[in-house]
């Protein structure tokens, strides 16, 4: 392996001083221009490359803020994650993202190492609902926003979609469809957005004067396609068959679908299917899927600025806990009447 390239080379090279490399790369304008053209020169030859991590460490402040997130497999975090760089590139800065993959144990993993980094900041979906993994961020004084997830604490920026709010419009609709029982799939019970999905389906069944035993609940033990298919599988064999189903995501939801064709049954007509957070391939499914929309790109992108404006003033900064609003996008997968 060839050795790395350091700017003692480049000034060597370029028969100059480490100082006046260090200027053309920070402070051109203090270099003249036959020097600058020179060093430049050496440093494209060379494939000089500056140490960004040493340079923050002078500098005290580093230009990397981290997203972590649930699951890079579901699209809504990925809007989420461009949401977020869209306003961390506005103003100068990267984001690392990564992904816990729902599990405690690697989010515990991924904070260490964002306070071993100094990170500027972090947007974080805790797999935790505890938050006790947060603590790190805390005790090292690395600022945080939670990102669909309502903060508890006052101290705590948070970006949020009422999520009580969209289980009621999805579970509204399908009332309103005729149907007088539905079965919600829904994902780890320790996640809140599953739980306050189903409070909202609970809430609707109660205003329209049905009982709680309306809602049959098929747990899934992630929110991911494969789940839903199996969760499909299983919703299948309730007696009576259920008529109307509202999943807790859109992946869980192309997943009950998946397994609803493959039993031969006709949506919507002998089966409705609600999603949430209207991702991208809700639209374009074999029968495009009614969905509970989320402003992901949005949320990304002021839990970021939020982060930002703590990081720039610390101590002038106002803790602020926004709350979405959710909004039904009605498709073929759930306009059949009863």
């Amino acid at each position: 392996m060839e050795p790395m390239v350091g700017i003692k080379d480049v000034a060597r090279q370029a028969g100059v001083s480490v100082g006046t490399v260090s200027n053309v790369i920070n402070r051109p304008d203090l270099v003249s221009e036959e020097t600058r053209t020179r060093v430049q020169s050496v440093i494209s030859r060379l494939g000089y490359i500056r140490s960004e991590s040493a340079r923050q460490l002078r500098a005290g402040a580093s230009r990397i803020v981290a997203l972590l997130v649930l699951d890079m497999g579901n699209p809504f975090f990925v809007d989420v994650a461009s949401g977020a760089e869209r306003a961390a590139r506005a103003a100068g800065l990267g984001v690392m993202v990564c992904n816990s993959a729902q599990s405690t144990s690697e989010e515990v993993e991924y904070l260490s190492l964002f306070a071993e980094q100094r990170v500027r900041g972090v947007l974080v979906t805790p797999a935790d609902a505890t938050g006790h993994g947060l603590k790190t961020l805390r005790g090292q004084g690395i600022p945080y926003v939670l990102v669909d997830r309502v903060s508890a604490d006052a101290a705590v920026c948070s970006v949020s979609v009422d999520d009580v709010v969209g289980g009621r419009l999805a579970a509204q609709h399908l009332i309103a469809a005729g149907h007088r029982s539905i079965v919600y799939v829904g994902g780890p019970p320790e996640l809140p957005q599953v739980r306050d999905r189903r409070a909202g389906a609970l809430a609707a069944l109660a205003e329209a004067g049905l009982p709680p035993e309306s809602l049959t609940e098929v747990s899934a033990e992630r929110l991911d396609v494969s789940a839903g298919r199996d969760a499909g599988a299983r919703l299948l064999g309730l007696a009576p068959r259920p008529t109307a189903v509202f999943c807790a995501n859109d992946l869980l939801a192309l997943g009950v679908l998946q397994a609803v064709f493959a039993a031969r049954i006709a949506v919507p007509e002998e089966m409705a299917i609600v999603g949430y957070d209207d991702i991208e391939f809700a639209a374009a499914a074999a029968v495009p899927l009614t969905s509970v929309r989320q402003p992901a790109v949005a949320m990304g992108r002021l839990a970021a600025e939020m982060l930002l404006e703590e990081t720039a003033d610390p101590e002038g900064h106002e803790h602020r806990q926004v709350v979405l609003q959710p909004e039904l996008v009605v498709r073929g997968s759930s306009l059949g009447a009863r």
